[in-house]
Formats: structure tokens, sequence, C-alpha cells
């Protein structure tokens, strides 16, 4: 069965979705983006989502497409459309098409929106028991990544690079040491006395919407948490390390170059919060369309 896409009001098989040459976001990076997980035929963190890109579009001054439910319904019909079970949901909306001219148009212009259907999602159980090798790469992102937009090419060039290290991610560094997150996901430590860290929110790391509800469920379970940065010796140092994001669940961190973390073993805690999060993933039901 085909794909199936919805662009600007219209569903059509994704080998016949196309958008105008002129269109901001392919020009210019003017656009912003969102990634769902389905699980179950039902979207994880659906209105913490939702409200991340309203929250991107309004730092760009980017209208919303279209208003929250009517965004939700159209997802709907893409995940049914397609049949999702367990997969994910990519929408882009862009500020729209006009004339290129790096100013924005004179005249408003509608709000261009895209969502695209995956199927699967989430790294494997035999990957996240075995843990993951990442690698450093400095961090030379722009210096509002807070924003979720589509200009990504650090993001890839970083990712990349991981590749070709047979690594999983890349953990990105800045000049002074810092550990801000990694290329397509958030990164943690978990220090000596099992106090569980990660980045606060700022411009400098995107608020994961994954990041938010890992952090409830550690709270909730009584480990002691701390929003801080933390520096590369420091995470060489940790007790344990690992990644959280849509597609990435939380995933264990063993190795990080040629260095292992710790015993070189996927931690307790990591694990114990990867079910904890599984858990809560299994227990969605048609409540999580809510926004």
């Amino acid at each position: 069965m085909s794909h199936i896409a919805y662009v600007n009001g219209r569903y059509l098989p994704q080998r016949h979705a196309t958008v105008h040459i002129e269109d901001r976001g392919y020009q210019f990076a003017d656009a912003v983006y969102e990634v769902t997980c389905i699980w179950n035929g039902r979207p994880v963190d659906h209105a913490g989502h939702v409200k991340r890109l309203a929250r991107s579009l309004s730092e760009l001054h980017i209208a919303m497409p279209c208003s929250p439910a009517a965004l939700t319904a159209i997802m709907r019909e893409v995940v049914r459309a397609n049949r999702l079970v367990k997969g994910t949901v990519y929408v882009q909306v862009g500020r729209g098409v006009a004339p290129r001219n790096h100013v924005f148009p004179a005249t408003a212009v509608k709000p261009s929106l895209v969502m695209v259907a995956k199927h699967g999602a989430g790294p494997s159980e035999a990957l996240a028991q075995a843990g993951v090798k990442v690698t450093v790469q400095p961090d030379i992102r722009w210096g509002r990544v807070d924003i979720k937009s589509v200009g990504l090419l650090p993001n890839v060039l970083a990712k990349q690079a991981a590749g070709k290290a047979k690594a999983f991610e890349a953990l990105l560094v800045k000049p002074d040491d810092t550990v801000t997150e990694a290329s397509a996901s958030n990164a943690w430590i978990v220090t000596k006395d099992r106090t569980v860290v990660t980045h606060p929110l700022s411009h400098h790391i995107l608020g994961g919407i994954t990041r938010d509800t890992v952090l409830r469920l550690a709270m909730a379970a009584g480990y002691a948490v701390q929003e801080r940065p933390f520096s590369l010796d420091e995470a060489l140092a940790a007790k344990e390390m690992f990644l959280t994001g849509t597609t990435t669940f939380v995933l264990p961190v063993v190795q990080v170059d040629d260095r292992p973390i710790a015993n070189g073993s996927p931690g307790t805690v990591a694990l114990d919060l990867r079910r904890r999060y599984l858990e809560f993933v299994e227990a969605l039901d048609d409540r999580a369309w809510a926004v």
C-alpha cells in the first residue's frame, strides 16, 4: 500500500506529494517541524508536541496553519490512512510560498503544512539491553536550537560523523567542554550517588518532549534529579549515561568513542527509566489525542 501524505489540504500517495519550489521552508529553512511517535495507534505526548510546535512558530512569527483540534484531526486521518500501529508522524509547518527574498513576505501568505507517516518506532529491545556507542562532535549549531527549525545541517554532519565512527549518536560539546545534547536526542548522566542529570532548558538545547516525560517519571520513582550543565569529563566519569528522544525512548550509552562508561554495560537507572517509559506508552488510550 502506498504511504499517504498530507500536503496543504490534500491527502495523496507520498510518491506524488510535492511542495512549491518557492516554498520558504525549502529555500530558507524558514519552517519548523515535529515528530510524534505513534504507539498502538495512539500518539505519545501529543499535547506536548502541539504546544512545542506552536511555540517554535511563535518564535519565528509564523502563524499556526490551523487550530490544534484541526491539526489533530489531520494527524488522525494520516494515521488511519497509513494503518499506522507503531511508527511516527512527521509534521512540518513553514511560512509559505512567496518570491524569494530574505525578508518576510510583505503580504501575509498561507503557512504550508505537510504530514508524512513512517512505520516503525524506537530502537530494538536488544539494542537497548546492549547499550550504544556515541562519538564526540563539536556543537556548531546556531544560537536558538530551542526552536525546532528544519535547519538541521550541523545535526546532519554530526550524525554522519557518528555513522562513520560506527556510533549510534553524536554527543555535542561546546568549546568550554559542556555537553549540550546529542544530534537528535537529549543527553543524560547518572552520577556516582545515583543523581540523574540533564542540561537545563535554554537556547542551547531543544526542550525534548520525551525529556519532560522522563523527568516526571524519574521524580515519581524517587530519583534525585538535577537540571544543570555537565562537562564531557564529568560524563566520562559518570556511573551511567543515556539518551532520550521521540524515536530513541530511553537508550543506555555504554561507550563514548574509545572510552567505556563505568563497566561498559547499561546502567540500572537507565534500564529502569526505559521500563517505566515503555509502561507509560503501553498504557496510552484514546485520551492521548487530547490537546
